[in-house]
C-alpha cells in the first residue's frame, strides 16, 4: 500500500496522521497530535498559528517519507500577508465578537436576498465577508496583499505556492456558488480588494512541493473532506459531520437557492467532485465540552452513563440560539435556558444531547422538504459517532436508522482525495465510499421508543 499524510486541524487540537491506501485497503495511524488553543490578546481572540504550523512540521517529520501531503482545517478565519508574504499577525478566532452589527451593514449595502442568490450560503456572523469587511481600515488590512484561509496559509508556508482552495473558498460567502469563483461584484461591493484573493484550485490539484514530496488539494474545509468519508451507498442518505459543530445536510448536484432555502438558513457549500454540501450549521458538542472545561472534567463516560439514566425530553433548549456560541459561563446559561431545578452533571449533558438530536433532526427534515429528496438512513461521522447515546437519541428523533462512523472521516477523506490523486484508487465519489464500506467499523442504530414525543418537543422549542 502507498502511505500518505493528512493535515487535519480541529478547533480544539490538530493531528498529522498516516494513510496507507490501496485497492479495497485504506487503514490510518497517528503520527502526531498537538493542542490547538486560542489565545486573547488585547481584547481580541487569536488563533496561534505558529505554535500550530510547528505541530504540522513535527507531525509530518514523524510521518516518515510520504507519496504526498494534504491539509484541511475548519473554514472562515483566514490570515493576511503583505507584500513580502509575511503574515500581518496572528488570523482572528471565529468566536471574536469583531463581527457584532457587521452581518446587518452588509445586508443594508447588499441585501440578504442578492447575498443568497449570488453564493447560497447561510448567514452566520463570524462568514468571511463579515471579518473581512470588520477589518478594513485596520493597519493590517490596509499593509495586506494577499489573503489566505487557514489551509491555503499553511500550504503556501510549506510549498510557496499562493492559491484558495475551492471547497474552503466557498463558505467565505465571497465565491459564486453559480460560477464557482470569486465573485467580483461581491467582493467590491462591500468595499474588499479583489486583488487580495488568490486563484481558485480545485481538490486533486498538486499545489507545489515540500521538501520534495508534492502537497496536494484535498477538500480543505474539514466538512467536505469528512462528507468525502461517509460510507454511503446510493443518494439517499443525510449526514451529520458531528465535533464541535455539527453539519447536518445532503449531498447535491446543484445548489438549492429557493427563498424558503434562505430563510430557513441552509447553506450551499462546495464538495469534491463538484458536487454541493447542502447543509445547515448546528451547534454539536460545543456545549457540552464547554460545560467539562467548566466542571474540570475530560472523562466523558460517567457523564454518558448518568445521563442515559435520567428521563428523555425532560429539558431541551435552542441550540441554534446564538446565546450558546460565545465560551465562558455555558452552564449557567444552559441552567437559566432550559430552567433547570436540577443542574446536576447528568441533566445538564442529557439536557445537551436531547436537544441536539432534536437541532438535527430539525435540519434533516428541512433539508429533505426544500431540496425535495427523501433519504433512508442518517449518517453520522466524527467524534460524535462514537457517543453511543446522542447516535441512539438520533435515530429515535429522526425515526430513521443511524449509521454511526467512521470516526476519522475527515482524515480518509483528505487521504482518499490524495490516493484517487496519486492513482492509487480509481473511481468517482461512489468508488471511494465504497473503499470505506469494505475497510471502516460502522454500527447501526435503529430508531425506538415513540416518536410522537420528539415532534412534541420540537414543537416546545419553536414555541
Amino acid at each position: 500500500m502507498t502511505e500518505f499524510a493528512a493535515v487535519d486541524l480541529g478547533a480544539s487540537s490538530g493531528r498529522v496522521m498516516v494513510g496507507r491506501a490501496g485497492p479495497g485497503e485504506l487503514a490510518l495511524t497517528e503520527a502526531h497530535r498537538f493542542p490547538n488553543e486560542p489565545v486573547r490578546a488585547a481584547g481580541t481572540l487569536l488563533w496561534d498559528i505558529l505554535s500550530l504550523y510547528r505541530g504540522v512540521l513535527d507531525g509530518l517529520a514523524k510521518a516518515g517519507p510520504v507519496a504526498s501531503i494534504g491539509i484541511d482545517s475548519w473554514a472562515v478565519d483566514y490570515g493576511l500577508l503583505d507584500s513580502s508574504g509575511a503574515l500581518l499577525g496572528n488570523p482572528v478566532h471565529y468566536r471574536d465578537s469583531r463581527t457584532d452589527g457587521v452581518p446587518d451593514q452588509v445586508a443594508r449595502t447588499l441585501g440578504d436576498e442578492r447575498l443568497y442568490e449570488v453564493t447560497g450560503l447561510q448567514k452566520l456572523p463570524f462568514n468571511t465577508i463579515y471579518q473581512l469587511v470588520s477589518a478594513i481600515g485596520t493597519p493590517q488590512y490596509e499593509a495586506a496583499q494577499q489573503v489566505l484561509l487557514i489551509p491555503d496559509l499553511l500550504a503556501y508556508w510549506l510549498t510557496g505556492e499562493l492559491g484558495a482552495e475551492y471547497t474552503n473558498a466557498s463558505t467565505t460567502e465571497l465565491v459564486d456558488v453559480h460560477t464557482r469563483d470569486w465573485s467580483l461584484p461581491l467582493i467590491t461591493g462591500v468595499g474588499l480588494r479583489p486583488s487580495l484573493f488568490p486563484p481558485i484550485r480545485r481538490p486533486g490539484s498538486v499545489i507545489g512541493e515540500h521538501s520534495g514530496t508534492p502537497v496536494v488539494a484535498v477538500g480543505s474545509h474539514d466538512t467536505a473532506s469528512a462528507v468525502v468519508g461517509v460510507p454511503a451507498e446510493g443518494e439517499r442518505f443525510a449526514y451529520i459531520s458531528c465535533g464541535t459543530w455539527s453539519l447536518v445536510g445532503l449531498e447535491l448536484p446543484e445548489p438549492v437557492l429557493t427563498e424558503e432555502s434562505r430563510r430557513a438558513n441552509f447553506t450551499n457549500e462546495g464538495g469534491v467532485d463538484g458536487t454541493i454540501r447542502y447543509l445547515r450549521n448546528v451547534m454539536g458538542l460545543w456545549p457540552l465540552q464547554e460545560c467539562m472545561r467548566e466542571w474540570g472534567t475530560t472523562d466523558i463516560t460517567d457523564l454518558l452513563r448518568g445521563a442515559a439514566r435520567e428521563k428523555a425530553l425532560q429539558s431541551v433548549v435552542d441550540l441554534d440560539d446564538p446565546v450558546f456560541l460565545p465560551p465562558g459561563d455555558m452552564i449557567g446559561r444552559l441552567v437559566r435556558a432550559a430552567g433547570l431545578q436540577d443542574p446536576s452533571p447528568p441533566v445538564i449533558t442529557r439536557c445537551i444531547l436531547d436537544s441536539l438530536a432534536l437541532a438535527q433532526q430539525r435540519a434533516i427534515e428541512q433539508a429533505q422538504q426544500l431540496a425535495g429528496r427523501d433519504v433512508d438512513a442518517v449518517h453520522i461521522v466524527g467524534g460524535g459517532a462514537r457517543n453511543e447515546l446522542l447516535c441512539q437519541l438520533t435515530a429515535d428523533a429522526c425515526g430513521l436508522p443511524v449509521l454511526a462512523g467512521p470516526v476519522e472521516a475527515t482524515a480518509l477523506g483528505n487521504i482518499l482525495v490524495q490516493a484517487r490523486a496519486a492513482g492509487v484508487i480509481g473511481g468517482d465519489l461512489a468508488a471511494l465510499r465504497a473503499v470505506l464500506r469494505q475497510t471502516q467499523q460502522i454500527v447501526r442504530y435503529e430508531p425506538r421508543g415513540d416518536a410522537s414525543a420528539w415532534r412534541h418537543a420540537a414543537k416546545r422549542i419553536a414555541g
